[in-house]
C-alpha cells in the first residue's frame, strides 16, 4: 500500500485542530500522554479481543443497552471487525474509542491516536456511524484514514517538535532510530513521520515488508512489501515506481542476517523525465518487519568508453 500524500488545505485543517488540542493541553512536553488528550477531549477508552467472539459480542451487547443503541444494527460492528480485520473503532454517539487488547502496548499506542484522530476532525462524525463501508468509495475510504493518520501523527509527534529535531538530523535509519525514544512511538511510525515531513526538499522513499532474504510463506510476489512511503519531493518527481523492481534491488546488497543492519547500496531509479537519480538505500530489520530507507545523493551519469 503507498502512502497518500494530503492536500495542503487539508493538511493546514488538520494542523489547526491538532494545535488546539496541544495548546489545551498546555503544548506539553514528549512524550505525549494519550491519556490526557482523551480527558481533554472528554473521550472515554474500552477494550475488546478479535480473538475472543463472546468478549466482542458482551462488549457491543454492553453499548446497546438501555434503548440507546449506538447504531441501528449493533451486529455490524462485530461484522466490520470480523470482515475488515479492523484493531480500534471509535463510536461518536458514546465519544468511546474501542481497542483490540490482543495487540502489542506500542501498536495500541498508534491505534488509540488514529481513532482520537477521527474524533479531532469535525467531518468525520458522520463516517464513523453503520457500516460505513457499504456507503463510501474505496477511496473516500483510503482518504479518511489517512487523514486519521495524519492527525495521530501530528499528535504523537507533536507537530514541529519532532520536525525541528528531525531536520536537524541526517536522513538515516540511525537518525530515525534515534530519535524513536524521545517521542515515544514506534520505529516504524517515527520512520513514516520522518519520510512525510522531514527534510521537505530532499526526495526520499521508505519501504516496509519481510526479510527480502527469508521470506515467508504465502509470500506474494506481486506485492512484497506492505507498506510504500513516498516523502512529498519524491511524489513530485517520480511517477510510482513498480514494487517489484524495488524489491528486487532491496534483495541485490542485503544479508540474510536475522535483524540488525542488512546492508546499503546506491540505486538508480528514473524520474518522470526518464533520467536516471541515484539514491542510498539502507535496510534494518527489527525481526518481524525490514524498514528500508531510500534517500537522494545525486544524478545518474552514464560513463562511456573509447
Amino acid at each position: 500500500m503507498r502512502n497518500i500524500l494530503l492536500s495542503r488545505p487539508t493538511a493546514t485543517d488538520i494542523e489547526s485542530q491538532v494545535s488546539k488540542v496541544l495548546r489545551g493541553l498546555g503544548n506539553p512536553e514528549p512524550p505525549l500522554r494519550l491519556e490526557d488528550v482523551r480527558e481533554l477531549l472528554r473521550l472515554d477508552r474500552g477494550y475488546y479481543s478479535t480473538n475472543n467472539d463472546s468478549f466482542l459480542r458482551e462488549k457491543i451487547s454492553r453499548l446497546a443497552v438501555a434503548g440507546a443503541q449506538i447504531i441501528e444494527r449493533p451486529t455490524l460492528l462485530l461484522d466490520a471487525v470480523r470482515k475488515f480485520d479492523l484493531r480500534a473503532l471509535y463510536l461518536p454517539d458514546r465519544r468511546r474509542i474501542l481497542l483490540d487488547e490482543s495487540q502489542p502496548t506500542p501498536k495500541q499506542r498508534w491505534n488509540e491516536a488514529h481513532e482520537i484522530g477521527h474524533s479531532i476532525l469535525p467531518w468525520h462524525a458522520d463516517l464513523m456511524l453503520g457500516d460505513h463501508e457499504q456507503s463510501l468509495t474505496p477511496g473516500c475510504h483510503a482518504q479518511i484514514e489517512a487523514e486519521a493518520n495524519y492527525t495521530a501523527g501530528q499528535l504523537l509527534f507533536l507537530q514541529d517538535r519532532f520536525l525541528s529535531a528531525a531536520n536537524d538530523s541526517t536522513p538515516t535509519l540511525d537518525s530515525v532510530r534515534s530519535l524513536k525514544g524521545g517521542f515515544g512511538n514506534t520505529y516504524t511510525t517515527t520512520f513514516w513521520r520522518f519520510i512525510e515531513g522531514a527534510h521537505t526538499d530532499m526526495p526520499m522513499i521508505g519501504l516496509i515488508g519481510p526479510h527480502p532474504k527469508r521470506l515467508p510463506a504465502g509470500f506474494d510476489a506481486s506485492a512484497p512489501f506492505r507498506y510504500v512511503i513516498e516523502s512529498p519531493a519524491f511524489a513530485a518527481t517520480f511517477d510510482s515506481i513498480e514494487t517489484q523492481t524495488l524489491h528486487r534491488a532491496v534483495s541485490s546488497y542485503c544479508g540474510s542476517q536475522r535483524a540488525g543492519p542488512l546492508g546499503s547500496a546506491e540505486i538508480v531509479l528514473t524520474d518522470r523525465n526518464g533520467d536516471g537519480q541515484i539514491f542510498h538505500f539502507e535496510t534494518f530489520c527489527n525481526s518481524y518487519d525490514c524498514l528500508t530507507l531510500g534517500v537522494y545523493r545525486r544524478p545518474y551519469t552514464r560513463v562511456v568508453g573509447f
